[in-house]
This record gives C-alpha cells, sequence and structure tokens, in this order.
C-alpha cells in the first residue's frame, strides 16, 4: 500500500438551534418593540414571527452555516418555546398556527405579467425552494392599493420598476379560494434588460418564457406542463393574456431568428440555501402585510396581545 494521504473535507454540521440570547433578541425586536396595533391578534403576531423567521434565515444562517435552517412552524414553536411573553400561548400554537395558514391565503395577491416588446414572451419567476414558476407577484401590505403593491413586489422579486409601464386599467385578475389575485399587464419591456431580486432566497430564476410555448390551464398542466416547467400559477392566465395579445399590436414586429425556447436571464448559484449571482440583495423589512378587510378567524378572533401583565409576572418571578 502506498504512503498517499487521504483527506476528507468534513462540512460544518448544521444542526444547531438558535441560542437563547438570538432568540431573546429576534423576540424583542420583532415581536415587542413594535406598535400596540401590531400586537392586536395572533394573526399579526404570526406575521411578525415570519419575519423573524427571514431575518433568522438571511442573516443568522448565512454568518453562522452551523445553525439550523428551519421551516416557518419549526421557527415558530422555538420562539414560542423560549420567549417568556409567548410562553403562555404554547398550548395552543398549533391552532394559533393552523389559523395563521388559513388566514394568510386569503390576503389579496397582485403582481405583474411582463412582455417583451414583441409581446411573445412574459418574464417568469421560479420560487428559491421547489421547481413551480410563476409570474411575479405577491401579497398586498394593509391599507397597500392593489397597482403599488405590484410595483413593490416585482421589484423586489426582479429588480425592475415597472411604474413608468404600469397601466392601473390594464389587468388580469382571478380568484382561486378565497384569494384574489390581479396581475398588471407591463408590455413593451426590452429583452436585454437586467433583472435580479432583491430580496434574499425568494427567487432562484428568473427567465423569459415564449407564450406560445406555454400550454393552456388543465389538469396535466396544472402538475407539469409540455415544456417541463411546473405552471400551477401561470397557466389559468394565458388564455385572457392571449386575448389582450390579440388585440394590441406589439411596438416591435415578431423575430423569427430567436430562441424558439426560453431564455434565463438570471439564476442563483445554489437556491437550496447558498448565495446569489447578485450582490443587489435586501432582506425584507417589517410591515404591516394584513389587509384590513381581512379577518381572524375561528377561536382566536377576539384576542388581545397585551405584553404589561406578562411581563410584570416575569419581573415578580425573577425577583423572588
Amino acid at each position: 500500500m502506498s504512503g498517499a494521504v487521504i483527506r476528507s473535507a468534513i462540512a460544518p454540521s448544521k444542526n444547531f438551534l438558535p441560542p437563547q440570547e438570538l432568540l431573546d433578541d429576534l423576540c424583542s425586536r420583532f415581536v415587542l418593540n413594535v406598535p400596540k396595533e401590531d400586537q392586536q391578534s395572533f394573526e399579526r403576531i404570526l406575521f411578525l414571527v415570519e419575519y423573524a423567521h427571514w431575518f433568522y434565515e438571511d442573516n443568522s444562517v448565512e454568518k453562522n452555516p452551523s445553525l439550523k435552517s428551519l421551516t416557518l412552524k419549526e421557527f415558530t414553536s422555538l420562539l414560542f418555546n423560549n420567549c417568556d411573553v409567548l410562553k403562555p400561548y404554547v398550548a395552543h400554537i398549533d391552532d394559533i398556527f393552523k389559523d395563521f395558514t388559513s388566514y394568510k391565503v386569503r390576503v389579496p395577491v397582485t403582481g405583474a405579467i411582463i412582455l417583451d416588446e414583441t409581446y411573445e414572451r412574459c418574464l417568469l419567476v421560479k420560487g428559491w425552494k421547489g421547481t413551480s414558476w410563476s409570474f411575479p407577484r405577491g401579497k398586498k401590505n394593509k391599507d397597500e392599493e392593489d397597482h403599488n403593491c405590484a410595483v413593490r413586489e416585482v421589484l423586489e422579486e426582479t429588480g425592475f420598476d415597472v411604474s413608468k409601464f404600469l397601466n392601473k386599467d390594464e389587468y388580469i385578475e382571478m380568484i382561486f379560494g378565497q384569494q384574489r389575485v390581479r396581475l398588471y399587464i407591463v408590455a413593451g419591456v426590452k429583452d436585454d434588460t437586467l433583472f435580479a431580486p432583491l430580496t434574499k432566497k425568494e427567487i432562484s430564476e428568473i427567465a423569459w418564457q415564449v407564450i406560445g410555448e406555454l400550454p393552456h390551464a388543465n389538469a396535466d398542466v396544472i402538475s407539469r406542463g409540455s415544456t417541463g416547467l411546473k405552471l400551477y400559477m401561470v397557466a389559468p392566465f394565458l388564455a385572457a393574456l392571449r386575448s389582450w395579445i390579440s388585440v394590441h399590436p406589439p411596438p416591435v414586429a415578431p423575430r423569427p431568428d430567436r430562441p424558439a425556447k426560453g431564455v434565463a436571464v438570471w439564476k442563483a448559484r445554489n437556491s437550496s440555501g447558498g448565495s446569489s449571482t447578485t450582490d443587489s440583495q435586501s432582506s425584507k423589512t417589517v410591515a404591516d402585510v394584513y389587509p384590513s378587510e381581512a379577518r381572524p378567524s375561528r377561536s382566536f378572533r377576539n384576542f388581545r396581545f397585551d405584553t404589561g401583565p406578562i411581563l410584570q409576572a416575569v419581573d415578580a418571578a425573577f425577583s423572588t
């Protein structure tokens, strides 16, 4: 046997849960030090917990690779079990989280269908996890107007400001269950425009897709289209989009020399948690992401989150 030395690189373990001081900091920053109106229901509190989760994943885990990446439900349970002001409600955490997820699917969504100058291609984004594609879009903030939400969400997911292209009267709107989705048609964007998401770990790829290659909605397309793309949030809008294109002549004539398939314009290096190909990224900031027309559901409809008595009880316990 030769005297060759065999070395093996051992990747750092990612099994360490966040330490208590980090959880205390997240609880203080995102739950306690917010306006009183943001503490009036579990739905609002869970939105704050979600922001804390984003911050933990985007900043804490990136800076310390040994920390375990957590799902929102795992993170919520951990925060409730380790923050004194949330501990009294641990017994109800399954109901709280279930109510929150039910509430979220009722929040209206807006975004944009971005078309190139020939109206032959549309811009699609792929989520960080999974393989599903969609038009850039996202949930409305409290009291936010639809078109302003679309501008904000498209900017976050693509780095492109559609405000100068957007016509408030040109949109396609559909209802999915209890959720309204409105997509503004933003036409005439140059296909050499630079796109790159401004948020971390939300978008893994951005691509121009040929509209003619995207099939209409049906049972097969919802799961996987003929192009191999998962299009369940794209296909339902295509019939109305093609109708709009048929009565709106494009500013640039179709170009037969262009590739017949989709073209990726931005792609993250590692969508499972690595860094992306762009440095122009920023984390989401805390904001009201619950619309005024939405209502808390079922068991915690009348809940009021008052931290005063809880903190007093905690202080009394430590002083004895």
